[in-house]
């Protein structure tokens, strides 16, 4: 796969072949913004502007070009809301309504939803953005066929093969290791237990059958929090982890900046990827090369002056970034929080550039060829201004994927 920076981004002017299928949303969405009306008087009156830039720029479908885009359909959960299934044309063909509030889902093997939820609780982490508490398997019209609960249960969760489930959790680490970790930023006279991240394996009733703690492991000389501005509430924070065939686990830490696999067997980290070139990542995912696919946020880079995001594909051998994509004006494209990316079967990425709500589609080259933005902003209660459209992740399903989740029980 070639290298690529140029992340060339084409909107208009696409192949013959698809220009004529080529759409930039509804006409509500993409007219220009009218900052005044015209009354059956004549005189101007004054219209309102709505007050949420993101929604501001526009929502919804904006861009597709079905010569080079890879077929399917897109999973996403609004976070803190429902999961919506779209076509290539920005149409909904399937929402799941769940009984908690979705932090994200997936379609697992047998086409069943995966979800990790949200049920707020007085845990360390219970009332901030990426707690869970609860991960559930549902059919295809929302029924629930099984649930766990773990209050201490953030960020991630993945269905185990043998139908146990992994799950990203949190609790406060002892004193003597707190201590010892280096960076971030004192509060005075903060007196709160810094906490630390954990995984646990567990069945279906509810039973710990493995578990394995971060700060048993982990260097506090090596494992830094890499953002001198970052709360040290927490040293780690962990937003991602994903089964390995070998009975491993890729874990990634935004706090410190790293991606390491774990032996689950011995506990011991066998490889690892630090700062830099990571910088507050997420998301990563083995491909079938080998290789591993990482949304790199970037909030704070210690290589560059500038803060951005980029997707990267890593040899883990070498730990050489093989394959890029991000801006050519790096400030473009930037999502300091959540976010992931897809390899997708025609060798295109989809790439959720998750606190915008924003799903676009790149070839290898770095051309754009499919864009749309999530249009489901929340909470509800709140003011425009400080409503979101945030998005943990997004997945692309094929057409025979999602068949077979219609008909999975």
């Amino acid at each position: 796969m070639p290298n690529n920076s140029k992340g060339k981004i084409t909107r208009r002017g696409f192949a013959e072949a698809g220009a004529k299928a080529l759409t930039l949303g509804t006409a509500a969405l993409s007219a220009p913004l009218t900052l005044a009306a015209q009354s059956s008087e004549g005189s101007n009156q004054a219209a309102a502007v709505d007050q949420n830039p993101i929604r501001r720029r526009g929502v919804g479908f904006r861009a597709l070009n079905p010569a080079k885009a890879s077929s399917g359909f897109t999973l996403y959960a609004h976070v803190g809301g429902s999961a919506y299934l779209i076509d290539l044309s920005g149409k909904v063909v399937h929402t799941w309504t769940l009984p908690y509030p979705l932090h994200y889902a997936y379609l697992t093997e047998k086409g069943t939803l995966f979800c990790n939820a949200k049920i707020p609780n007085d845990t360390l982490l219970g009332k901030v953005g990426s707690h869970c508490g609860v991960a559930l398997e549902a059919d295809w019209n929302g029924k629930v066929l099984w649930e766990v609960r773990q209050p201490d249960h953030h960020n991630d969760g993945r269905l185990l093969p043998n139908g146990n489930v992994l799950l990203v959790c949190a609790t406060a680490i002892p004193d003597a290791v707190a201590q010892k970790v280096q960076g971030g930023r004192h509060e005075p006279g903060e007196s709160r237990n810094m906490g630390g991240d954990y995984l646990v394996e567990m069945t279906r009733d509810g039973r710990s059958v493995w578990q394995w703690n971060s700060w048993e492991y982990l260097d506090p000389a090596i494992d830094v929090i890499t953002g001198i501005q970052d709360d040290r509430a927490e040293w780690t924070h962990a937003n991602g982890i994903h089964e390995l065939p070998d009975d491993h686990v890729l874990v990634s830490f935004r706090n410190t900046s790293t991606v390491i696999n774990v032996d689950r067997k011995s506990g011991k980290i066998v490889w690892r990827l630090g700062a830099p070139p990571l910088s507050g990542q997420h998301a990563p995912t083995p491909l079938p090369n080998g290789n591993i696919l990482i949304f790199d946020n970037g909030p704070h880079r210690l290589d560059e002056s500038l803060n951005f995001s980029r997707v990267i594909e890593v040899e883990p051998a070498t730990k050489k970034i093989v394959w890029k994509y991000q801006e050519p004006v790096v400030t473009g494209f930037f999502s300091p929080r959540i976010s992931n990316a897809q390899r997708l079967p025609n060798g295109n990425t989809l790439i959720n550039e998750g606190v915008f709500g924003r799903f676009f589609e790149v070839t290898t080259e770095g051309e754009v060829v499919w864009e749309y933005v999530n249009p489901h902003f929340g909470p509800p209660n709140a003011p425009a201004a400080k409503q979101q459209n945030s998005t943990f992740r997004a997945y692309r399903y094929t057409a025979e994927q999602i068949e077979r989740a219609r008909n999975a029980v």
